[in-house]
């Protein structure tokens, strides 16, 4: 059965559409889904944690029936983040547990360490999203990342814009990654995510996030070093109880994203999924959810 949703109107204007289940007294999870996806990515998470969680997933700013601002300047990391906050706050949600994969688990650290200074982010489950400090310096020196990013240019490039606004993102997805979009994903689920990437609407919003996003993406062939003037972004360490879900057979993000990570979170506990590529969430289910029942249980 397809997940309910509702309309959430947030302080700032944004309107998110929400799956809100669960009782109402029990603990929170937000669950923040990435590109290209929706809130059915936690299709195999929500039904099994709403018996004893508070579960809360929308669709993001940009995605099929929420807010979609076109201005790129409106997917600025600090507006993502602070939507989510202004979603705990219009649903009454003190604090909370966030989750994220892809580009929502790079907002989910985002809000990690905003929830740690305000001590309204309890815990924090993270799954195939790199760390913002570990990743930039990847995309610098290891060749494998470096050439697995390049389809950054390809969404930012304003030349493919007419051909998005004509046909929407799926035209987009097959240039960028040679039609290798849609391998592993179920077919009801796949006609659902074609109908989502139709709206050109959408389609903007989803091609923001990256064109909006401050990281550098150098081409191919440029040196495999950290310029002289390189800035690390400063963050302190995150010192709330972390699980990093990471799924070993990714293609967009190899597992040397989980090099020097226990400098940037204290004491994260790491799942590795052997056999699983990107979506880890729905293609392997099962081990996600023993991993986050494991933590959940450890740490409440």
């Amino acid at each position: 059965m397809p997940l309910q949703q509702k309309r959430v109107v947030l302080a700032n204007g944004i309107e998110l559409n929400v799956v809100d289940e669960g009782p109402r007294d029990a603990p929170v999870l937000i669950f923040l889904h990435g590109f290209p996806e929706s809130h059915r990515t936690w299709r195999n998470q929500i039904p099994h944690f709403s018996d004893r969680f508070r579960c809360i997933a929308p669709d993001q700013r940009g995605y099929r029936g929420s807010s979609k601002p076109q201005e790129v300047e409106a997917f600025t990391p600090d507006k993502l983040v602070g939507d989510v906050f202004l979603l705990a706050d219009a649903l009454g949600v003190e604090t909370f547990t966030i989750v994220g994969h892809d580009w929502g688990g790079a907002i989910a650290w985002g809000v990690a360490y905003g929830g740690m200074a305000n001590g309204r982010v309890t815990r924090a489950i993270i799954a195939n999203a790199p760390h913002p400090v570990l990743f930039p310096k990847l995309l610098y020196t290891n060749r494998q990342q470096r050439e697995a990013s390049q389809y950054f240019t390809t969404f930012r490039d304003p030349a493919n814009d007419a051909l998005v606004r004509e046909h929407g993102l799926a035209p987009l997805l097959m240039k960028a990654f040679e039609g290798q979009v849609m391998a592993r994903v179920e077919e009801d689920e796949a006609a659902a995510m074609l109908k989502d990437w139709s709206d050109p609407d959408a389609a903007f919003g989803m091609l923001n996030y990256y064109r909006a996003s401050p990281m550098t993406v150098p081409p191919p062939d440029a040196p495999y070093a950290l310029p002289e003037d390189y800035q690390p972004h400063p963050l302190p360490t995150l010192a709330i109880p972390t699980l990093v879900i990471w799924a070993m057979d990714d293609e967009a993000l190899p597992s040397a994203n989980l090099d020097g990570l226990d400098q940037m979170v204290a004491d994260p506990e790491v799942v590795q999924v052997p056999d699983c590529g990107h979506f880890v969430q729905w293609e392997a289910p099962e081990a996600f959810n023993a991993a986050a029942d494991a933590f959940l249980g450890r740490t409440s």
